[in-house]
């Protein structure tokens, strides 16, 4: 199984429709002292996160085929020394690590485009405030508002 089948589609992400942005865009909670969302500023995110989807599922298909070079190379040189084994083992373990992060960040980005085309954008997964429009505007993947993600910090 390659590493991109574990993430979703190949096709690429769906982003919510237009319609169901509309319908949804103000039940989306702000901060107190923030200006409520428009539906652009929503696409305009959306289109964010589904360009990153996109980059990081190329990223993986290329680290997929790395990683799998990397291991059907791994059995031969049966005469390299114990550095060159070693040095070939540190290499594969660093793509795999480079892989997994890779995965998350995807896993992360289609959890926010699944949050984008429900009522839930925008509101912590903690405590159920809003997050705050400025902080997803930065950070379009996050699912925890400051003081959330602050306690989760500490932990």
């Amino acid at each position: 199984m390659a590493i991109d089948d574990t993430v979703g589609p190949a096709q690429g992400p769906a982003v919510p429709d237009t319609s169901r942005i509309a319908e949804l865009v103000d039940s989306f909670p702000v901060r107190d002292g923030e200006e409520p969302w428009t539906v652009e500023e929503v696409e305009a995110i959306a289109t964010e996160i589904a360009v990153e989807v996109d980059r990081l599922r190329a990223e993986l298909a290329a680290a997929d085929a790395e990683l799998s070079a990397l291991l059907r190379n791994s059995g031969e040189g049966s005469g390299d020394d114990q550095a060159d084994s070693g040095s070939s083992a540190l290499e594969r373990e660093q793509e795999l690590t480079l892989v997994n992060n890779t995965r998350d960040l995807l896993e992360q980005n289609l959890h926010a485009l699944e949050r984008l085309g429900s009522a839930g954008f925008g509101t912590c997964e903690s405590c159920g405030g809003p997050i705050g429009k400025a902080r997803l505007q930065a950070f379009p993947r996050a699912t925890l508002c400051v003081t959330c993600k602050a306690r989760q910090e500490r932990r």
